[in-house]
């Protein structure tokens, strides 16, 4: 048998350093953005890279506003949660150059929330072939790019591309 070590998801699969708070209302109220992985803060919402990501610029698109429920957004949030949306998209275009998306929200622990009580929308950078044999019969991801060259390589286009989301 074949073993790939990773033992950064400990941290995650223990729950170790697991705020007591929502990570996704304490963050945004820190002021060290690449330590808490926030690339772009919005009006209403703010764009963060995945701690344990699914793919290389796997992304988060989270509204300020505590709640668990996206019917009790207001329409500026709303609005705003989807341009941060197509401003992500551009970014990882020119970035990272993926061949696709996926994009969706987990509302609810049931659906696969990791964190349930503040809804938050996910955007997957995918490749062709990125389902390869590793995550199929391995059940092994490889995320090609560490978390922080991830980071620095995405954070000039949010910075150039700011003015492009009507938002912000």
């Amino acid at each position: 048998m074949d073993r790939l070590w990773a033992p950064w998801r400990m941290q995650y699969i223990q729950g170790i350093d697991k705020d007591d708070g929502c990570i996704f209302c304490t963050k945004p109220q820190e002021s060290d953005d690449r330590k808490n992985l926030i690339l772009y803060r919005g009006e209403r919402c703010f764009v963060l890279m995945n701690l344990f990501p699914y793919n290389n610029g796997h992304l988060m698109i989270v509204p300020y506003v505590h709640t668990s429920d996206i019917l009790m957004l207001d329409p500026q949030s709303s609005s705003e949660m989807w341009e941060l949306l197509c401003l992500s998209k551009k970014v990882l275009s020119l970035a990272i150059k993926p061949d696709a998306f996926n994009v969706g929200m987990n509302i609810g622990r049931v659906a696969g929330a990791g964190i349930d009580q503040h809804i938050h929308l996910h955007i997957v950078p995918r490749w062709n072939g990125d389902t390869n044999f590793m995550p199929v019969i391995g059940e092994t991801k490889v995320i090609s790019q560490g978390l922080w060259d991830s980071y620095d390589s995405l954070l000039p286009h949010f910075k150039s591309m700011a003015g492009s989301c009507s938002g912000s």
